[in-house]
Parts: C-alpha cells; structure tokens; sequence
C-alpha cells in the first residue's frame, strides 16, 4: 500500500500526494483530491501558512532574546555580588537596571502564585454569620463583593482579586477580623514567575514609555522588539 508524499520543500506547504495525485488534508484527516478544493480555501490556506510560519521564528526569536535578557541580568548580579558585596532588588527579587544617561531601563518584576488552604472555608463560615446578623444593615456592595470572591470561575477557582478586595474593606466587627486573619493564613504561594519589562524616554524630563513586544499591543511602524 502507498504511503501519502508530502510535496514541495516543506511540509507546512500542505499538499500531499498520494498514488501519483495532489491532494490536501482537511481538517477531519481526510484527502481530498487537490482539484476539489475550492480556490478561496487553497489561498485562505497558503496566507495562514505563511503567516503560522512567521509567527513561529517570531516566537523562538522572542524566547530565545528571554533568555539570553535573564543570563546576562544573572551574570552582571553575580558579578556585581562577587566585586562589591551588593545585590540588586528587593526581598522578592524585584530589580530595576537603568542606562547611565537615564534614558533606558530594564525592569524584573516577580508575580507570586498564590493558593488558598482549608482555612478560607473558616472565614466564609465567619463572614456568613457576620451577614446573617447583620441582615439588612450590611450594604448590598459587601454583599456583592462577598457573593463575586466565593463564587468560582469555569476552572472552580475562586476570584482571588475579590477575595484581596475583602481583606481592604475595614470592618471591626471581631468575627470579620477573624476571617480576614483565616484568609491570611490560608494562603499559600504555589510558585512564582519572572516578568521582564522595558522602558525608554527621549530625556530624563519625559516620562517612561514601555518598549512594546506585546503583538496585540504593538505600534505600527514604531521599532523594537
């Protein structure tokens, strides 16, 4: 039995032969037969393709310059560590590297992972009672903010950023304070990311502007990474 060909210099070219005959693959696997397949669907194909490929050397391109950005920020901190004793960022790592006219910088920002351990279901128990008591003197904003921190998102998580919102509402109510402190205690960081952020000003009188390598937020025409 025949094995499909792949033809031209590339399979991204997305013709195959078979038994002596062009072919392409749809999208359920099936071969259909070159000349059956509508020329807006062939040209669609030929523009994605090329795009798909583009992007692809774009992304390695992006992950490789990731890294050699964070072996060479590691390689000046240990060397600035073994010659002076010093060390750049704060507790969580956070740093900022600047040009010595002012006029560009780097920034290395860490993001925590935060999780949250059987003590969240300790204050929602406490700030229930608390509600419940409390009935139609609590505003319906704390309700509704109480209402979006529990509820899960499609992935049954909860919403974390609510659930932050609760801990800056000042209530002095003893059980309240104690379900802040259980929300405290349960959570717990999971893991950490490193974010890598650039910055340029055409003087030192003009405010940062970042250097967008961000697609979706890219700058026609402007230059960079």
């Amino acid at each position: 039995m025949n094995e499909p060909v792949i033809l031209g210099e590339s399979p991204a070219e997305g013709i195959i032969q078979f038994n002596g005959k062009p072919y392409m693959a749809d999208a359920k696997g099936h071969l259909v037969p070159l000349e059956n397949v509508k020329p807006a669907d062939k040209l669609e194909d030929e523009v994605v393709r090329k795009i798909s490929l583009f992007a692809q050397d774009l992304s390695a391109q992006i992950a490789r310059f990731r890294g050699h950005t964070m072996t060479d920020l590691g390689e000046f901190d240990a060397l600035l560590d073994q010659e002076y004793g010093a060390k750049k960022g704060g507790r969580k790592g956070n740093r900022t590297y600047q040009t010595f006219d002012g006029l560009m910088k780097v920034q290395v920002q860490v993001a925590d992972y935060v999780d949250f351990g059987p003590q969240l279901q300790v204050a929602k128990t406490l700030i229930d009672e608390c509600l419940n008591e409390w009935a139609a003197d609590s505003g319906p904003e704390i309700r509704a903010v109480v209402t979006r921190a529990f509820n899960t998102d499609k992935q049954g998580q909860i919403n974390r950023s609510e659930i932050f919102m609760l801990l800056r509402l000042e209530i002095s109510d003893e059980r309240w304070q104690r379900a802040m402190d259980a929300i405290r205690e349960a959570m717990r960081v999971t893991g950490s990311k490193e974010y890598v952020r650039f910055y340029e000003r055409a003087r030192v009188t003009d405010g940062w502007k970042s250097v967008t390598i961000d697609l979706a937020k890219a700058t026609a025409g402007k230059a960079g990474v």
